[in-house]
């Protein structure tokens, strides 16, 4: 059996114990590994291994307001329902592959690509399979979840992890793509200046992206206080705050008068969709990355008589985690990760560590997961979730001499506390 963090309803999740999944043909079996910061960790369980998860806007809304992507009823390609294992933003290490997997090695570190699709789609047989007309996500839609200590996806969806990348930055990949996809999507080429709206997970991410891309002129728009610090360090040019600043006249402003380029909304509000509209230039586009809750409304005539475009998004094609792998992994190899200008902006390379505001055991995930990045939303940005094993909690060192040190000492006072009860 392990622990996996289940999704029953509306405001209803659980830590459960349920079957360990079995590795098949085409499968490889992702477990939990020890590792941080690029050296690897001593463990005192021979089989419990830990990786890390991030809990997602999606997860959020489908937590607040019921199964929305979550099937009630069986996934055409998964064929489940709730309760569902949760978490789809994750990395982990291969334990197990199938018998006919031959071109990767079990101990392997990797982030999970969760889309599924059914690939005889007309959208999977152009390349889209971010388009599948039966599309799901491992950790929403079945085939397990990244809030486990164990799941089975295919060898398509595993991507290996650079050397230099860390297991906690594995796990902020598949966010990062959906940045990524969006910025390569949009018709931004040299020169451009950005818009952003939100600077969430993803509103950050994309403002990386954009930096990443060598944007001179990013715009962001946000209200939380902490929010808009983390959009500068990033690397946006402009901070703006909708309920203090006239977004379209600033965003003019800053644009030499004619608006922005391209504008990439990472909010889903419709008071922000509507200034978008107007704070892009003629011929300009605004993309949609957000997943709506309610319907949205367009005022048609902002786009037709300036010939403005409205195109949406959706996460990332094959080709994408890896190509985000290959750019932090390229800004570490060259010792540039993290760079900064006198005023302590980034500047660079992608860097998305500082993204992560705090990690937490899966017996945590209701109340300083999701409440905390509900209730407190100034606070945090993107929460990290790793295995809740009692012996994993400890601050894990890296050496044995460390290790007898420092933690074995304190797992013994623990044995020496409780010896008048018997092991469990």
């Amino acid at each position: 059996m392990m622990k996996a963090v289940r999704y029953h309803g509306k405001k209803d999740i659980r830590l459960e114990d349920i079957e360990v999944p079995k590795c098949g043909q085409g499968q490889v079996k992702v477990g939990r590994s020890l590792r941080s910061r690029g050296r690897e960790y001593l463990t005192i369980s021979t089989k419990v291994k830990v990786a890390y998860c991030g809990i997602c806007g999606t997860d959020l809304n489908e937590y607040l307001g019921g199964a929305n992507i979550i099937p009630t009823t069986p996934h055409p390609i998964t064929k489940e329902q709730i309760p569902l294992t949760l978490g789809h933003e994750f990395s982990g290490v291969i334990e197990e592959v199938g018998d006919d997997i031959t071109d990767i090695q079990l101990g392997q570190r990797v982030s999970v690509q969760p889309i599924i699709y059914d690939g005889t789609c007309g959208a999977c047989l152009d390349g889209l399979i971010n388009c599948c007309d039966n599309n799901g996500f491992v950790g929403l839609s079945g085939w397990g979840g990244g809030l486990s200590e164990h799941v089975v996806v295919p060898r398509s969806a595993v991507y290996e992890i650079p050397e230099s990348v860390s297991m906690e930055v594995g796990a902020l990949i598949e966010p990062i793509a959906v940045a990524w996809h969006s910025v390569k999507i949009s018709p931004l080429k040299e020169g451009d200046k950005a818009l952003v709206l939100g600077g969430g997970p993803i509103g950050l991410a994309v403002i990386q992206c954009l930096k990443a891309k060598g944007v001179e002129t990013i715009i962001a728009s946000e209200v939380a206080p902490r929010r808009k610090d983390f959009a500068k360090q990033f690397g946006a040019h402009h901070i703006l705050d909708p309920t203090k600043d006239d977004i379209v006249a600033r965003v003019r402003e800053i644009c030499g008068g004619v608006g922005a380029d391209v504008a990439f909304d990472a909010a889903g509000v419709q008071a922000g969709l509507n200034q978008a509209l107007k704070a892009i230039r003629a011929q300009g586009t605004l993309v949609n990355i957000a997943v709506w809750e309610k319907p949205a409304q367009l005022q048609m005539n902002d786009l037709v008589f300036r010939e403005r475009k409205y195109i949406g998004v959706t996460t990332y094609v094959a080709g994408d985690f890896k190509e985000v792998l290959d750019a932090i992994a390229s800004g570490k190899s060259k010792g540039d990760l993290i760079r900064r200008r006198a005023d302590d902006t980034v500047t660079g390379t992608l860097q998305p560590e500082q993204m992560i505001t705090g990690v937490i055991g899966m017996d945590q995930v209701e109340e300083k997961g999701f409440r905390a990045l509900i209730e407190e939303k100034d606070k945090n940005v993107k929460i990290l979730v790793k295995a809740q094993r009692e012996t994993l909690n400890f601050e894990l060192l890296g050496s044995p001499i460390e290790f007898l040190e420092e933690v074995a000492p304190t797992i013994l006072q623990r044995r020496l506390t409780s010896a008048s009860q018997p092991f469990g």
